[in-house]
């Protein structure tokens, strides 16, 4: 037997959420061209379009884009800080699609490495995660190349399939995904189609050597022509997690905020000194394949990178992951 539960069943859920003070985010039409992650108000909102596919990533609800550390306050000669004490709602991010969330096991190894960090895992912990299986995917889509399918359960409290009658069969993987719906679905003796996904685009395994052998390779500098260090790739990316850390305030205080970065940027490698160790273009765009392929596997054990295609779709140049990755899988 399996669950299942209508739309309408689980946009109520979104309704009964809301009056218990969660946070509920999901896929939320912003423009008539722009959809997006985001925080919803009411369940109208939460949009369940098959083919819709968010510009961002759902990583923003853990790792944010600005992010307070702590607070100081000068006084004299004496500096004050004044920790943060963030209360953090219950949190259901609906509606992600599953290469989205198999973003966050990758996430963890970096926030829990030689440091663990604790606002990282209270989101973390504070978020049940309901993902709904691909039934369509586009031609950006390589998610099978990196081990996921439109039916990949990794990092989700429970996976939504769809059937296409506007209902889904509802899978628990974790006792979040249980508590989330119980009492909420139907029992069924149906079981809902798995879509087949894209056919694989990319061999991994060749990427990673090509990477390890041809640091100096010509191949790079060819394939940057056309990037303009604009970093939405990064920003868009479910898996990159660069960031810097400054002091934003007077001389009066203000506080330690932790904001997004990106290796495509030119002062992100930038020395005090003027030196700067990636220079040009190529050399940024070569440390995006560098880390994803190879140095993030050398160190973790997983590629980085889900396959959601998001660098590719939303790049203004027409570059990505895929373009790169493809060339040199059948090159």
């Amino acid at each position: 037997m399996s669950e299942i539960i209508a739309q309408d069943a689980l946009r109520a859920c979104v309704s009964e959420w809301l009056a218990a003070g969660k946070c509920v985010a999901g896929p939320r039409q912003v423009s008539w061209n722009r959809v997006l992650y985001s925080y919803l108000k009411k369940p109208e909102e939460l949009l369940l379009d098959s083919e819709a596919r968010p510009v961002n990533s759902i990583k923003e609800f853990f790792f944010p884009k600005h992010e307070k550390l702590y607070g100081y306050k000068i006084e004299g000669n004496d500096v004050r800080l004044a920790e943060t004490a963030e209360a953090l709602p219950e949190q259901v991010i609906l509606g992600g699609r599953p290469c989205d969330a198999a973003a966050l096991p990758i996430l963890d190894h970096v926030f829990n490495w030689d440091y663990k960090d604790s606002q990282y895992n209270a989101r973390r912990a504070a978020a049940t995660i309901v993902t709904i299986a691909c039934a369509t995917h586009d031609d950006a889509c390589f998610c099978t190349s990196v081990g996921l399918a439109p039916t990949a359960e990794s990092g989700s409290d429970a996976l939504l399939v769809p059937f296409g009658d506007g209902s889904y069969e509802v899978r628990c993987l974790t006792e979040k995904g249980k508590a989330l719906f119980a009492g909420k679905t139907e029992q069924s003796d149906k079981t809902a189609p798995a879509h087949a996904g894209p056919e694989k685009k990319i061999d991994a395994a060749k990427v990673e050597a090509f990477a390890r052998d041809h640091f100096e390779d010509p191949f790079w500098k060819e394939h940057a022509l056309a990037c303009l260090g604009c970093g939405v790739c990064a920003y868009n990316c479910p898996t990159c997690h660069c960031f810097d850390i400054v002091d934003e305030g007077n001389a009066a205080g203000g506080e330690r905020a932790r904001n997004w970065d990106s290796c495509q940027f030119s002062l992100f490698t930038q020395h005090a000194s003027g030196h700067n160790p990636r220079a040009s273009q190529f050399n940024r765009q070569r440390q995006r394949v560098y880390h994803k392929f190879r140095i993030y596997p050398e160190k973790f054990g997983e590629t980085l990178c889900t396959g959601c295609g998001a660098c590719t779709r939303n790049c203004p140049a027409g570059l990505g992951i895929l373009g790169i990755a493809t060339e040199i899988s059948h090159g």
